[in-house]
């Protein structure tokens, strides 16, 4: 499995350029990922050039090594990467839809394989009320949120 994950909000505080504070458990829970599931880390961030150098020495001294920073392997140039989409399994940034679980959360999430799924997300719309099963006039989906 490759996990890509941000760096400023996700394992630091928001302090760009420079270093936040560590979040509490961020780094812990990236190495036991890596140690239980042998699983491939790459850091994705919108850092480049001395910020980053800075961000991945950050990491590399608290124990926590990255398969790949901003690409797909390690051996990818800037001129090379087309598209700079990453071949990510899973995405763990603090600007995800509902924002950054706890990091007890995000491990328990990707241990027991319960990753976030859209029809999950969803369920609770599909109920005759807001699919118009029972007839009568459909309401829309903000209607049907907001009242």
């Amino acid at each position: 499995m490759i996990i890509a994950v941000d760096f400023d909000g996700t394992i630091v505080t928001h302090e760009y350029p420079n270093i936040g504070k560590e979040i509490p458990f961020a780094i812990a829970t990236l190495k036991k990922l890596q140690e239980d599931f042998q699983l491939q880390l790459i850091l994705w961030t919108v850092r480049e050039g001395k910020e980053l150098d800075e961000a991945v020495e950050y990491c590399r001294k608290k124990g926590l090594e990255f398969y790949a920073v901003n690409s797909n392997y390690p051996e990818e140039t800037p001129e090379h990467r087309e598209p700079r989409k990453l071949k990510a399994d899973l995405f763990i940034d603090d600007r995800n839809l509902g924002g950054l679980p706890d990091w007890g959360v995000i491990y328990n999430m990707i241990a027991s394989g319960q990753h976030f799924n859209i029809e999950s997300f969803f369920s609770p719309y599909q109920n005759d009320e807001f699919t118009n099963k029972g007839g009568g006039k459909k309401k829309g989906f903000l209607k049907f949120i907001f009242g």
